[in-house]
């Protein structure tokens, strides 16, 4: 069962090989959404500063049941947050907002902020400043792993080429119908696991006809699909749902979908 199944991460962590996405789910609901999925057997949350939910987040890992140490809490350094200072006051506000020791995995959002999201200016220089102070946040054992998301070749190569600690992550979207395979092979041969967030790319998928024929021919959903196509390329699927029946619907993916259709899949276009 794919609940059970981990990666290993380049530091000797293990994560579990799925995760519960909690982007746009408000801070007052995430908790009983983290209780509901650790009843379903989900071990790994990914949340972030700018969700504004890590408060509920940590109030639902406590509710759950489950031992802390059984959980992989994931979350993110604002991609506004762009100088040394910044991150380190940020990181110590994660913690104490979660209500936990420490964060198992701490991420950049983004290279830049959102609103020049794309832009020519990549912020080099700040990223590797906000870099040093995750490596600090690391080496203190405030975060138990460290490592990017949206990066790009150049943006991953900045780091790479001054970090103490590499980054163990780059979490970026990856779905049917928008597989960027160039940047996802290049960031496994530097060691650097891919999370996929929005693998059912935001519900989009769920009116594609194509798609939901490939789903038909497996008996699966199109959401069961598409998380299953993240997996078969490697990567780790973040998706979000708050409703029990979804959580569970979500990790009844122990099927292989054949190499023809994995080639069909990435080709289809949005």
């Amino acid at each position: 069962m794919i609940l059970h199944e981990t990666y290993n991460l380049s530091n000797g962590m293990k994560v579990p090989k799925l995760g519960l996405g909690t982007w746009m789910i408000d801070d007052k609901d995430v908790a009983q959404t983290v209780v509901e999925a650790g009843k379903a057997g989900y071990r790994h949350v990914d949340t972030a500063q700018a969700y504004e939910n890590e408060r509920g987040v940590g109030e639902g890992i406590r509710d759950s049941g489950v031992d802390r140490a059984d959980w992989f809490i994931t979350s993110k350094v604002a991609a506004e947050i762009k100088s040394y200072e910044e991150a380190v006051a940020s990181i110590d506000q994660s913690l104490e907002t979660l209500g936990v020791d420490s964060i198992d995995l701490m991420l950049i959002h983004c290279p830049q902020p959102w609103n020049e999201f794309g832009g020519e200016n990549r912020y080099f220089e700040e990223n590797r400043a906000v870099w040093r102070a995750l490596e600090e946040a690391y080496e203190a054992g405030k975060l138990r792993a460290i490592g990017v998301s949206n990066f790009q070749k150049e943006d991953l190569d900045n780091i790479l080429s001054v970090c103490k600690v590499k980054p163990v992550v780059n979490q970026i979207q990856v779905n049917i119908g928008h597989t960027p395979m160039e940047l996802i092979q290049y960031t496994h041969e530097q060691g650097i696991l891919v999370e996929a967030y929005s693998p059912i790319a935001h519900g989009d998928l769920l009116e594609n006809e194509q798609v939901a024929g490939i789903a038909d021919k497996y008996g699966v959903s199109v959401a069961q699909l598409s998380i299953r196509y993240d997996l078969q390329l490697g990567l780790l699927p973040l998706p979000k749902t708050v409703t029990p029946k979804h959580m569970k619907h979500n990790t009844d993916v122990d099927f292989t979908i054949s190499e023809e259709d994995m080639d069909y899949l990435k080709n289809i276009k949005r």
